[in-house]
């Protein structure tokens, strides 16, 4: 693997890219480290490191909420719009319509980006009255000026959020990599040294925690074995092609296979289940504002049941990786057009008729693997979570962290491969081969 890196980088297009994607990066860490005035950071950093929805969002845009930074908001505002609209295009026909087709796709990206806007002002307000109602966030002067600063917190971190997601699309165009995925990949990236610290400092000093160091270190290894045994595992149906004769020339007649993944959204399910499950705090926190009395008491009990640390939310957050695994699957993979594909070329699986026998067939294969997939997804999601819950062992990677961070190394790496084999051979790679 190492040889076929080597000899990839010496490739000129690839290396362009990964240095433009390095470039990207290292400009969305310079915005990171680029405040808002009116925050006390040390209270601030106080109150995100107790926890909760805000401490496991700062994970994600690394470090970006806790210095309440340009991109505090990272790119979770365009990850809720790009859920509403794909779930609108199974409601409204008109959607529908435009999703099947080049055109009518471009205006619904163009309908995202609007979305996205009015969700990061939502989400923007949510977070600056949850600034405002913690006890020495704000700096009195703010306070007095509350207006003034609720607009101009709204105002920046939209504008944030908004050079991220065109940041993304030029990392998606120009770089290595699904643009937003890299960002996320980047922000939990630069975390990593300080969880290292954290978690050394837990066990540093006492003898008596030497196994569970032991068992954190094996814990991490085995997420990252399980994610590359989920990324990579495809069940293959194999397929037979008849011969046909046309002149001299015999056309056909051998054997491949059909490769279905167990996963095939990779990290996509469990960046959406986050992003679902800190929405309601983030809006919570405005509307618990604006309604006092009771109400607001209540609310309060009902949010913190979509915070980390309640059973509720572990639930929750193992059902909609569960859900989104299959609703990305049913966007990306259609067994009524591969089996009409097949049938086109000639291509049939042993036992099953051409046409509707052999999309029914695939189309059931394909959710028994994915159903296997996504348990298995948030089976890993969910063990460091237990484990720091119940056995009290400190986990500050995150299992979600080490999910998102190893998928997206191996989706980066395997488009450095493919951009080097559709241009060039597979000889090119010399010595080996990246995975």
């Amino acid at each position: 693997m190492i040889a076929g890196m080597g000899d990839a980088f010496r490739i000129g297009e690839v290396k362009d890219r990964v240095l433009f994607t390095l470039a990207m990066l290292a400009l969305f860490r310079l915005g990171v480290h680029i405040p808002l005035p009116g925050v006390d950071p040390k209270a601030l950093t106080h109150m995100i490191g107790g926890g909760g929805v805000l401490g496991f969002l700062d994970l994600f845009v690394g470090g970006a909420l806790r210095r309440f930074s340009i991109f505090a908001l990272g790119v979770a505002p365009y990850i809720n719009a790009s859920i509403i609209m794909q779930l609108l295009i199974y409601v409204v026909p008109a959607l529908e319509k435009m999703s099947k087709d080049e055109e009518g796709r471009r205006k619904i990206n163009v309908y995202t980006r609007y979305a996205t806007v009015a969700v990061a002002a939502i989400q923007a307000l949510g977070i600056t009255f949850m600034l405002k109602n913690a006890p020495g966030v704000l700096l009195p002067e703010m306070q007095e000026r509350f207006a003034y600063f609720a607009i101009l917190s709204v105002v920046t971190l939209t504008a944030g959020t908004m050079f991220l997601m065109w940041l993304g699309d030029q990392i998606t165009e120009f770089g290595i990599g699904n643009g937003i995925s890299v960002l996320i990949f980047g922000g939990i990236v630069a975390r990593m040294p300080e969880a290292a610290v954290q978690t050394w400092r837990a066990f540093s000093g006492d003898a008596s925690a030497i196994p569970k160091l032991v068992i954190v270190l094996l814990l991490m290894i085995a997420v990252v074995a399980g994610v590359v045994m989920i990324q990579e595992g495809v069940r293959k149906i194999p397929v037979r092609y008849g011969r046909r004769i046309s002149g001299r020339r015999v056309y056909g007649g051998h054997s491949t296979y059909l490769p279905i993944r167990v996963n095939m959204g990779g990290v996509i399910p469990i960046i959406f289940a986050i992003s679902v499950l800190m929405f309601p705090n983030m809006v919570g926190g405005f509307i618990q504002k604006a309604a006092g009395g009771k109400v607001a008491t209540y609310l309060g009990q009902i949010l913190a049941w979509f915070r980390p640390g309640h059973v509720v939310y572990y639930v929750l957050y193992a059902l909609l990786i569960i859900f989104f695994t299959f609703f990305y699957a049913s966007i990306i993979f259609n067994p009524d057009e591969i089996a009409e594909n097949l049938r086109k070329y000639g291509g049939m699986i042993a036992g099953r008729r051409p046409g509707k026998n052999t999309a029914e067939y695939i189309d059931r294969v394909a959710t028994r693997i994915t159903f296997a997939g996504a348990i298995f997804l948030a089976i890993i999601a969910l063990i460091p979570h237990m484990l720091r819950m119940f056995a009290k062992v400190p986990f500050y990677f995150g299992g979600t962290a080490l999910l998102i961070v190893v998928g997206v190394a191996l989706d980066i790496v395997k488009q450095m491969e493919a951009h080097v084999i559709m241009r060039y051979y597979e000889g090119a790679l010399g010595k080996g081969r990246l995975l």
